[in-house]
């Protein structure tokens, strides 16, 4: 190991002593890799990477920087768009990637116990055959880990019925930045106190690193239906968002895409998406079997108001899967049509997304730009 200038051989060595010389990684060659997340615009290469595989490690490393003076930032998957693991100059990326257990899950009282690095999908897939499931699910859930999640407060597609992270996190085990270690929350509901679980959950690592998480699991819903809508005007597909809404129908999706996102998953999944369609709405209502095409009908009655050309229902789970995958891969698909593109998330009110959407497009037209709207972000409005 050769550190970059700036890291005091005996820390590097010391770090080596607690987590082994072979989860420390110095030098451009080795940190290379975590300069950025996937916000590639914002690069710095940090001076080391330390992997520790415990709490306990984690702690013990803590306190050797913190008596040092150097920087640090604790890492995940490194999936987030935000750059919230770009180091500053001279510092520490600690990497939670080693520590990657389920440690319980508890269905008796829908609780399971997590490291920081288990990958999001993990939970779902060892709680599906007990008919449950971990609810948050950003499109990188094949990849992005709690840890990370929990960092970022991060959403997802189907957040719209069922919250985002800090709606599923009970508690947490935290390293603070001098070393100690404390617990917040924990296993039951409703603690009495500061929520200081929801302060740390979207604090992206600046109030401590997490390395447990305890969190909620939810019952798979009886049954489920699928829409996509297929609209001629953007418009027209946001006034149908607005509409659904407003009709009181809380639908456990509801996702747009327009048309350039449609050509970019179209030409990589081949679901099917009409290519000439401005624009199309996925619609998924899930729960009770009883009143479930009540509320299906409903939302295609009002996409059927604001002029939806075509309505389809996924008449298979695997037709449902693969239209969620296109949508959740959409982000990377639209590398078939463009090699460079950076990605934005805007926070705006439903009724005034039409007007919104219509800037955005004007602004592409006048700057020579091709704007994509809809995913990776979270449903529209």
């Amino acid at each position: 190991m050769c550190p970059r200038a700036g890291l005091d051989g005996r820390v590097l060595a010391r770090l080596a002593e607690i987590v082994g010389p072979e989860h420390v990684l110095a030098g451009n060659s080795a940190t290379l890799v975590y300069e950025c997340d996937g916000f590639t615009l914002e690069r710095q290469a940090p001076v080391a990477v330390v992997l520790p595989g415990s709490a306990a490690e984690v702690a013990q490393v803590v306190r050797v920087l913190h008596a040092a003076g150097v920087a640090f930032v604790p890492r995940g998957a490194g999936t987030s768009l935000s750059g919230a693991t770009v180091p500053p100059h001279d510092a520490v990326v600690i990497s939670l990637a080693r520590m990657n257990r389920i440690l319980h899950m508890d269905f008796r009282n829908r609780r399971a116990v997590v490291e920081p690095g288990v990958v999001n999908a993990w939970i779902s897939r060892e709680a599906a055959p007990r008919g449950y499931f971990y609810a948050p699910d950003p499109s990188s859930q094949a990849a992005c880990t709690i840890g990370g999640n929990v960092g970022t407060n991060a959403g997802g597609p189907h957040t719209l019925k069922y919250g985002v992270t800090v709606n599923h996190i009970l508690g947490v085990e935290l390293v603070l930045p001098d070393g100690q270690v404390v617990e917040l929350g924990g296993q039951v509901e409703d603690l009495p106190g500061y929520d200081l679980v929801g302060l740390v959950t979207g604090s992206e690592g600046t109030l401590g690193i997490v390395t447990k998480i305890v969190v909620r699991l939810v019952r798979e819903p009886e049954g489920c239906r699928t829409l996509l809508a297929v609209f001629d005007s953007v418009d027209d597909a946001t006034r149908a968002v607005s509409g659904i809404i407003e009709q009181g129908i809380i639908p456990a999706a509801l996702e747009m895409m327009d048309n350039l996102v449609i050509q970019a998953v179209e030409e990589a999944f081949g679901f099917g998406f009409p290519l000439d369609a401005a624009a199309v709405l996925i619609i998924e209502v899930d729960g009770l079997e009883a009143g479930l095409d009540e509320q299906a009908e409903a939302c295609a009655a009002i996409c059927r108001a604001n002029r939806a050309r075509e309505l389809r229902t996924a008449a298979t789970e695997e037709e449902r899967r693969l239209l969620w995958m296109s949508r959740k891969k959409a982000f990377g698909a639209l590398g078939r049509i463009a090699s460079s593109y950076v990605t934005q998330d805007g926070v705006v009110p439903r009724t005034r997304l039409p007007e919104m959407l219509a800037l955005t497009a004007e602004i592409g037209r006048k700057y020579g730009l091709r704007i994509a709207n809809g995913p990776p972000g979270h449903p529209p409005g």
